[in-house]
Parts: C-alpha cells; structure tokens; sequence
C-alpha cells in the first residue's frame, strides 16, 4: 500500500503526544527532515500569521510525506479554498482558526471530508496515496481516515460552545490557541490566570466526552507545558523555528562574546 500513514493521527489514537513544530521563518523542503530528525511529529505550517504564499506551504507538506512527518496547515480563514487547496497539495490536516459554534465547525467538516459526512471535491491524483490509481471511492475514504481536522477554540464563546464543537462528526482535535483567548478575556499573556485552567478543563472534558483531542498553542514554557499536558492535552504545538532559532542564537552570541579577551 502506497498511502502515507498520518503519523501524528496515529501518535494520538494511540493516546501518545503528538508534538509539532511552527513555521514561520523556514521556506524550504528541508526543513521537514530537520524537524524529523528533532524528533518532531508534526509540523504547523502556519498560513494565518505567515507570510507564505500555498504554493510554499504545498512544498514542505510534500516533503513531509516523504520524511514521515505530518504537515499540518493552519489556513487563513473559513473559505473552502484556504482547506481545500492544501488538502489537494500535501497537506494531512488543517487547523482552522477562530471556531467559535458547533455550525462553524460543521463548516469545516464540510469543507474538508469527502461525501457523505462532508462536500469536499475530488481534485484527482493524491499525493497522500502515493500518486497511486485506485476506485476514487477508496481514494476518498482511505483519504479522510489519514486527514486531521482540527479547530482552533480562540474565544470565550468557543470555549462556552465547545461541548456542541467536540460533538461534530469529522473535527478530530480542539486546540487551544491560548494567545488569543487571553486577548478575548481581556487578559493578555496570563496564562496562570484560573480562567485559563478553567477553559482548558472544559474544552479536555468535551474532548474526552465525544473522543475528539485536545490541543493546545501559544504557551511554551515547561511549567504550562507541564501543566496542561498533565491535565490530558495530547496535541501540542510546542515552540516555533523563530523562537528556537532567537533562543540558540542568542545563547550561541553570548558564548563567544564570553571568550572576548578584556583589554
């Protein structure tokens, strides 16, 4: 069989972490075997905050699927093209941001499942099959079953709707996106703030209620990580190559500014 396992899908089925990678400075392919080799699972191929054009995005996930790496796209919006156009180059999943009701999310599904759950058109040769020719109806289904649909819950309102969000055939994640729901608490940037615990309690219970994953972004130190992973959260966007490569190089600068001889 030709098809290219969902990696990070099975990392959660199989009630493991399933770890990924934000991109938002790299724009080559390489740096989905750079990421494979850290021992990454996933790679969040971010095409909200980015500036990356698809056919970019296109690239790295077509790297991915050779490497053993999910690549995963955030998508700009709720326009059926931001989804369908990866999905149709590479892509094994999208995160959609800012699903605030169970209607939004059934927009979503039906944006990104082939019939009969959703409406997603059938836009030829795969690469997640490998290219490989078989009944376009097997195609569909072996597709959606490697597919991870996730959205993100970025307000209260999501966080209030997200029992009816996890309860929607075909989402398979709610993730987190601590940032913004902090703005939208009018609490920005305090992630130890009870609130925060209390959103994370309610979207981890809904998850586990309708066997969805929870997921969460936007928090990076080991004490949250810690924190959250501990209370159940399975997928988890854990840092940024911006963010690696400021924290390297600014340790790598300090060190050999230390060998600078005193005059």
């Amino acid at each position: 069989m030709s098809t290219v396992i969902n990696h990070a899908k099975r990392q959660l089925r199989d009630g493991k972490l399933a770890i990924g990678l934000g991109l938002r400075q790299a724009r080559t392919v390489d740096i989905a075997q750079v990421a494979r080799t850290a021992g990454f699972d996933w790679l969040f191929i971010d095409c909200e905050h980015n500036s990356m054009d698809t056919d970019t995005a296109a690239q790295i996930a077509s790297a991915s699927l050779a490497v053993g790496i999910t690549p995963i796209v955030r998508v700009p919006g709720h326009e059926h093209f931001h989804a369908s156009r990866m999905l149709d180059n590479g892509a094994q999943g999208v995160v959609v941001p800012h699903v605030d009701t169970a209607e939004q999310a059934k927009r979503v599904v039906s944006q990104c499942r082939f019939p009969p759950l959703g409406h997603r058109s059938m836009g030829g040769g795969l690469q997640q099959l490998g290219f490989a020719s078989m009944p376009v109806g097997d195609a569909a289904r072996i597709v959606d079953e490697e597919t991870l649909v996730v959205v993100m819950i970025e307000s209260p309102a999501g966080v209030e709707n997200c029992d009816a969000i996890a309860a929607v055939p075909g989402v398979d994640a709610l993730l987190i996106g601590t940032n913004d729901l902090c703005f939208e608490m009018g609490i920005p940037g305090e992630f130890d703030d009870p609130r925060v615990d209390d959103a994370y309690r309610r979207v981890i219970a809904a998850c586990r209620k309708h066997g969805k994953f929870p997921g969460m972004g936007g928090m990076y130190t080991a004490p949250l990580l810690e924190r959250f992973i501990g209370m159940g959260v399975q997928l988890v966007l854990s840092g940024s190559d911006f963010a690696l490569l400021m924290h390297s190089a600014t340790e790598r600068a300090r060190l050999v500014r230390g060998f600078e001889r005193k005059k």
